[in-house]
């Protein structure tokens, strides 16, 4: 194990032993001081991101991905709010999940506990940091985060303001750790730590997924990669369709919710594909790759291989696949997808109940964007990400997500015969 992941492992079970007598007006009245903290450094935050973004232009990262990592004014006074929201909420830690006396006259209670130390690797999006942090907090949880190279100047900072936070306030100042050795031996060895983590979530795409899933030793829960659909039903609102089509591909394409494969039913496509096709291109310029039934209908579409149905392009791309039934669509829907979001244009009623029953997927719609799975809009406040798998947590992970339990046992003298 490497020295820092030793250093930072120590530090942070120590710390999660004394966050965890933390009460809740505690946390809370922390939490709201560090928003205030958080927009009260603001020019640091955006002069070290400034780095990082000038950096990542001299590396040739595109426009898309420069969005992911940017930070200014607006989006440092959102996660802010965030910060706060995550304050108000419930405090789920200590809460009684069930109580009984059983047949021997043990009185048996089922009680909310924190994980303990949450590890998160993760990519490119600064605000992970923030909202890391104030998840595990409010839920007693001690944190370390390893971010990408690309963020680095941003995370160290904002890791910064958050120690300096907690320290003014008397708290454990190790209640967050950033690996700052960004190579991917230190973050192997973050993987391996299991007599420090009890957790590990990576967050980021698929080769990020694939690699911490083939090497971690620590158990971990699976979050991000996001290969999202929308299914345009024979029965659906045209105009609604191309509404709910433009705002899950064009509105922030490089995030886990935005859509990247379209799948159309046949009856439907002469009529929804030109108008859709006419609408997204004058908001912006969209690549579709078209299987053959559909590119006939879209003047700007390059044929499809099948690598594109299972491709999370996080670019203005999209892949489009004709079918002839529901069946089908929920049937091609399922092979490819990474089981994020996935949602269905209908005005059929009965078309709309098997699609939500039958795709296996976090979050499944009915006459919506994709674009709304986020813990913010759930009402969870920040979210440390979203589960894609579906032991102990799936889809936006709040503060539940990040708390375990245990049973307390109280008898009188009892012995089992």
């Amino acid at each position: 194990m490497s020295e820092l992941i030793e250093t930072l492992g120590k530090n942070a079970k120590a710390a999660s032993t004394a966050l965890a007598k933390l009460q809740t007006s505690e946390k809370n009245d922390f939490l709201l001081r560090f928003a205030t903290d958080l927009e009260t450094a603001t020019p640091r935050i955006i002069k070290e991101n400034g780095k990082d973004l000038a950096a990542a232009r001299s590396n040739g990262i595109n426009d898309i991905m420069l969005d992911r990592l940017k930070l200014d004014s607006d989006r440092i006074t959102a996660m802010a709010d965030g910060v706060r929201q995550v304050a108000s909420l419930p405090d789920p830690v200590g809460e009684i999940m069930s109580g009984y006396t059983n047949l021997d006259g043990l009185q048996i209670t089922q009680k909310r506990v924190p994980l303990g130390v949450v590890g998160m690797i993760y990519e490119s999006r600064p605000n992970v940091t923030v909202d890391a942090f104030a998840l595990c907090f409010k839920t007693n949880n001690a944190v370390i985060l390893r971010g990408g190279r690309d963020a680095i100047h941003t995370n160290t900072v904002l890791s910064t303001v958050i120690t300096e936070s907690l320290r003014e306030a008397g708290l454990p100042e190790h209640a967050v750790g950033l690996v700052t050795d960004t190579s991917h031996e230190v973050a192997e060895s973050l993987m391996q730590a299991i007599q420090y983590l009890d957790v590990l979530i990576p967050r980021g795409g698929a080769a990020l997924i694939r690699t911490v899933k083939e090497k971690s030793r620590v158990p971990i829960i699976e979050t991000g990669s996001g290969n999202v659909s929308i299914y345009v039903d024979e029965f659906a609102d045209i105009d609604m369709a191309v509404k709910i089509v433009i705002n899950a591909k064009t509105q922030r394409p490089s995030v886990c919710n935005a859509a990247e494969s379209l799948v159309v039913h046949e009856k439907i496509a002469p009529s929804f594909l030109p108008k859709l096709d006419a609408a997204i291109q004058k908001i912006q310029a969209v690549e579709f790759k078209a299987d053959k039934g559909a590119i006939t209908f879209l003047p700007h579409a390059t044929p499809a291989s099948d690598a594109d149905f299972a491709t999370e392009y996080l670019d203005y791309k999209m892949s489009v696949k004709l079918v002839d039934s529901v069946d089908a669509a929920i049937a091609h829907i399922n092979r490819y997808s990474t089981k994020h979001s996935e949602s269905i244009v209908t005005a059929n009623y009965f078309n709309a109940q098997q699609f939500q029953a039958e795709i296996d997927a976090a979050a499944v719609y009915v006459n919506a964007s994709t674009r709304f799975t986020d813990g913010f809009v759930f009402g969870l406040g920040a979210e440390i990400g979203i589960s894609t798998q579906k032991l102990h947590a799936r889809g936006p992970m709040g503060l539940e997500a990040l708390t375990s339990y245990k049973y307390l046992i109280n008898g009188l003298g009892q012995v089992r015969e």
